[in-house]
Parts: structure tokens; sequence; C-alpha cells
């Protein structure tokens, strides 16, 4: 059976998303314009999340600061993020994917993987099928997508990278020198700005460069694991599956770029408690519990700080978890320099049911327990917004996939 992957990924999505929504009803479609989904545009905070294709000519970037690109272009028109208008738009297209392949690797929020082997003989042309799927989500939902063709998934989602938007490109090994090699190393999937770097000092500045240098020189420059995953996929070479189911998470993480730079204590404790709830419930959902808690912060220089501790018993209890995150933040912070990014992350994980017993019961873990099933369940039924946890006005704004989801899912399922 001849190998045979598509990677589809959404055109700009979540500014895609919400254009479809305000053409659906019969308002402008912000894709024509400079538009950009990001932070409160009077407040001049928040970061670019997605722009359109007139908004990146005057040079408005993904990830900047809002307030930076007002400065590229006063005339910026801007729409807050909408999780769960992107968490159903998410389902649909993907749903439609479904339809024509064995199996769908979700990647990410607005991009799969399908696994298109052994289908030649219901579609002998994958071009064609390539085209009709695309076609069909545009035409269906309102958006575009490009579709990237090849015998792996580093070489399918290197495709679809190619020109967009509403394209379908190939990739196939023959086609590797011709199309691959010449890009900018950078362009190649897992380097980074700092990979790159690295890289390019050592004189290796495209991927046909990279592809035909020593491995072992390679790894000199950038270390060995990586070294050889960047070396082979410079070849074209990758032999990760199409996974229909996802793997078990390893970890669970959330951060937030903060509107406000952080300069108190008070304000630190409401967002680890807004960080705290939401990274909590998405692992007890998945029946898991962590032996190890870390926290990040991040100030204006862009560089991560991070502490973390290690437990020795599991835990999924979100009042632990967040007293855990106020020590390790208290280690980390100076309590001076102001902050742009605060996280939380657990790792560590154990998905076994039982726990190390002790002989005398913790009457307050049992309590804090029963609370977090029952807030659980209430946010599972009703959606996530009829219980915040304390007053903290940050919990609106963290953990909006998370909670995207679960609304979603509570509007599917009504009492």
């Amino acid at each position: 059976m001849k190998p045979l992957i598509f990677h589809i990924d959404v055109n700009s999505a979540y500014l895609s998303w919400e254009a479809a929504r305000r053409v659906s009803q019969g308002e402008e479609d912000i894709r024509l314009i400079p538009a950009a989904i990001g932070g409160d545009r009077e407040k001049r905070t928040g970061v670019i999340l997605a722009k359109s294709i007139p908004a990146k000519k005057f040079g408005v970037r993904t990830g900047e600061p809002v307030a930076k690109a007002l400065e590229k272009c006063p005339e910026l028109f801007l729409a807050r993020p909408d999780f769960r208008l992107y968490e159903t738009c998410s389902k649909a297209f993907m749903d439609i994917c479904r339809s024509y392949a064995p199996a769908v690797e979700k990647y990410s929020i607005d991009e799969c993987f399908l696994d298109m082997s052994g289908t030649e003989h219901i579609y002998p042309d994958p071009l064609e099928i390539a085209h009709k799927i695309k076609d069909e989500i545009r035409d269906t939902l309102g958006f575009t997508v490009n579709v990237g063709i090849g015998t792996n998934k580093l070489l399918a989602k290197m495709a679809s990278d190619f020109e967009k938007p509403d394209k379908v490109h190939t990739l196939f090994p023959d086609e590797v020198e011709e199309k691959l090699w010449p890009l900018p190393v950078r362009e190649l999937f897992t380097v980074g700005a700092s990979t790159a770097a690295k890289l390019e000092k050592g004189h290796i500045r495209t991927i046909g460069e990279l592809a035909c240098s020593d491995l072992r020189r390679v790894q000199t420059l950038v270390g060995v694991k990586l070294g050889r995953q960047i070396h082979n996929f410079a070849n074209g070479i990758d032999d990760s599956p199409v996974l229909a189911q996802p793997e078990e998470a390893k970890g669970y993480s959330i951060s937030t770029t903060l509107a406000e730079d952080v300069t108190t204590i008070a304000e630190a404790h409401r967002i680890l408690l807004a960080l705290s709830d939401s990274v909590a419930a998405r692992m007890r959902t998945d029946g898991a519990r962590a032996y190890c808690i870390s926290v990040t912060i991040r100030a204006n220089d862009f560089k991560n700080h991070s502490h973390q501790r290690k437990l020795d018993e599991a835990t999924d209890i979100t009042s632990e978890i967040l007293s855990i995150s106020k020590a390790l933040f208290e280690e980390l912070w100076d309590k001076r320099t102001p902050l742009r990014l605060i996280g939380i992350s657990l790792t560590q994980i154990t998905r076994e049911e039982t726990e190390q017993l002790t002989l005398f019961a913790d009457e307050q873990k049992e309590k804090a327990r029963k609370m977090d099933k029952a807030v659980d369940a209430i946010r599972s039924k009703f959606g996530s917004e009829l219980i915040q946890r304390g007053m903290a006005e940050q919990s609106l704004h963290v953990g909006k996939k998370y909670k995207a989801q679960m609304d979603n899912k509570s509007r599917k399922d009504p009492e």
C-alpha cells in the first residue's frame, strides 16, 4: 500500500472564522480589509492572534502587541477573540475531513492530517479529491484551507505552507530537491529562530544545504537528537504515523499574556487562581493527576524563568495546585519587575486510579476534591461561566479554548 498523507490547514483561522460569521450575517468581509484578531483597540492592549492579507502588507505580525500593530496601521480593524466560535468551526471542517479519510489526526485547532493510504481505488486522483475537500469546506463553511499532499506527514505539512490561500500543493519525494531544498532553513518544520541562527552561523542557510551537510556536523551545531531529526526532515524523511486517536497528554500547561503588566502579589495570585482552576479542570477531565508543578514568568525582556516542585503524591486538586503555584511564584519573582506573562505546567502525569493511602485521611483534601467534582459537574452541564472561583476577573480571560469546549458540550447535552 502506497503511503499518501494530506495536511489541511485553515488559512488565517481565527480571522477567517470571524469573517465567515460576519459574512453569513450580511456584514463586511474583514479578510478583504486590514483587519486582525486581537485585544482592546481603545486600551491598545493584548497581542495580534491572526491578521488579514491586507494587514500583512502594512507589516502587522502575529504575536506582536496590539499597540505596535496600530502604529503600523492606524485604520486596522480589530475583532475580539471568540474561542467558542473557533471550536465550532474547527469541529465542522474536521467532520468534513473525516467523511473522506479512514484516519484523521487533529494536529491543532486549525489543522489536521488525513491518512489517505489505500484509498486509490475510491479516489484515483489525489489532486482531484484534495480540491474536492478544499472546495467543500469553502462552499459549505465559508472559509478557505490549504491542502498539502505527500507520502508522509512532514512532506504534506511543508506542502500546505506553500502559496496561500485556498490552494492545493504536492511535495512528493521526487519533488524535494526542486521544491523544498531552495527554501531558507528557518522554514523547515521544527526549526525555530534559535536553531536557524545556529545553523546559519555554521553556513547552513537553506534546507538543501542542511540536507547535504554531514550529520555529525549538524549535531555539533544544534545537538544530537534535534540534529538527527532536522537532517531527516531536510531529506524528506519522516516515519511518524497519523494518529486517529490522540495520544494521552504527557503534561498540561496554561499561560496568559497579560493586557497590563502585573506589579503586585495580589494581582499575581488572582491570575494564578484562574490558571490553576482551568488547567486542573482539564487534567481531571482526562482522569489524570500530576507529580510535578511548575510556574513560569516572563518580563519585558521576553525571557522565561521557571521553578518547579515535585510532590510525594500526585494531585488533581485545584486548591493544592494553587497553593504550590503561589509558593513557587514568590520564590521566582523579585516583587519589582513588571510581568507580562504567567504560566503553570503540570507534568509527570499518572492515570492510576489508586493513590498512596495514609493512616489519617486529610479532611481538607477530601473537601477540596468534593468541591472540584461539584464544580466540574455543574460546568459540564450548564457552561463554564456559571461558576467562577473567587472574584478574579482574570478567570474570564484564561483557558478560553477549554471553556469553549465545555460550553459547546453543555449546549449539546441539555438537561
